[in-house]
């Protein structure tokens, strides 16, 4: 009975170990799955921040790119309604009235904003009376914001 009791008690310890032996191999095995798929996570986050700076970057190139182009606008704009101001200066004042009456208040404001202010107190003499109040709205928010800069 010991015998018996001895030799159950070294194969189960060599079981023991062979299955301990197998199962720390598997383990060890998931552990490199693990530490290799870490690595290559740790990659591609390493690549995505590389991404997100170059795309940070990119993003305030067009920021700067897109005020440039509002500011060539814009300064574009300016010299247009400087040019039909002129036009609009050696017109006769009823005629400049009368087509300052028919276009779009905002541009009849820019365009009298950009005049003489004698020519276009004259011109405004002959601009329906409905449209002197909304001109003149618009032409004191243009003052505003010229005084503001």
């Amino acid at each position: 009975m010991r015998v018996l009791l001895g030799n159950i008690i070294l194969i189960s310890s060599f079981a023991l170990t062979l299955w301990g032996s197998t199962e720390q191999k598997e383990i060890e095995k998931e552990l490199k799955k693990l530490t290799k798929l870490k690595e290559l996570v740790e990659k591609r986050i390493a690549q995505n921040q590389k991404l997100l700076t170059a795309i940070q970057q990119e993003k305030a190139t067009l920021q700067k790119l897109k005020q440039a182009l509002k500011k060539q606008i814009k300064e574009i704009q300016n010299e247009r309604f400087k040019k039909l101001a002129k036009d609009f200066e050696s017109m006769d004042p009823e005629y400049a009235g009368e087509k300052l009456s028919n276009i779009d208040p905002k541009i009849a404001a820019y365009i009298l904003y950009n005049m003489k202010s004698k020519k276009a107190g004259e011109a405004l003499n002959f601009v329906t009376p409905q449209r002197v109040g909304i001109i003149t709205k618009i032409l004191t928010q243009l003052r505003e914001e010229n005084d503001q800069k």
